[in-house]
């Protein structure tokens, strides 16, 4: 599923945006409508998982402006952590002022260039989605961990890396290609 959504993000995000929006609508509503029920109430986090991813795919395909800034904000707050993590080794969590920060400048410049940011957000969220895919299949261990465990709070690794090296370069490159796929065929207008 990692792979599929990825894919779709990654190659026609800006095409299929309102789909991308519906389907991390969904998946934002079901870990916070989850989250309120308690580990061991399984029929209570599945309920609660479904009403809200539901009512979070709308809350995003309908509140298409809120969700474009939205997706600024993450994107800025995704360039708050990799900058710092990357700059900072081991320093831990980043500065709240410099992720609130950069997801407000996120949210401007999302609004200001619309197309652009869906295109650059999409491919580079959807390159992250393929590899985390991927590394589960091959046996990653953290990325397994997400797909495996029994703990609703490992959803999505942001960190896979420090095994392999080479992770952050085949994600800027997949990234750079599905921008050039979403802008050279898939994104074009009609």
């Amino acid at each position: 599923m990692l792979i599929l959504g990825g894919s779709l993000a990654c190659f026609a995000g800006h095409r299929l945006f309102k789909l991308v929006l519906a389907m991390y609508g969904f998946i934002f509503g079901a870990l916070l409508a989850s989250s309120t029920m308690g580990v061991t109430n399984t029929a209570g986090m599945v309920g609660a998982a479904l009403l809200g991813g539901i009512v979070g795919a709308l809350i995003l395909v309908f509140a298409y402006f809120v969700g474009i800034a939205l997706v600024g904000a993450g994107l800025g707050a995704l360039v708050a952590h990799v900058g710092w993590t990357t700059l900072r080794a081991g320093a831990g969590d980043p500065p709240v002022a410099l992720v609130i920060v950069l997801a407000i400048c996120g949210s401007i410049a999302a609004m200001v260039l619309q197309r652009w940011v869906i295109v650059v957000t999409t491919a580079v969220a959807g390159a992250w989605t393929i590899i985390v895919g991927a590394l589960a299949i091959a046996g990653d261990r953290l990325a397994s961990r997400a797909a495996t465990t029994g703990d609703v709070w490992i959803l999505y690794p942001l960190s896979p890396t420090p095994p392999r090296p080479w992770v952050p370069y085949a994600w800027v490159a997949l990234g750079f290609l599905g921008m050039a796929m979403q802008l050279g065929v898939t994104g074009r207008r009609r």
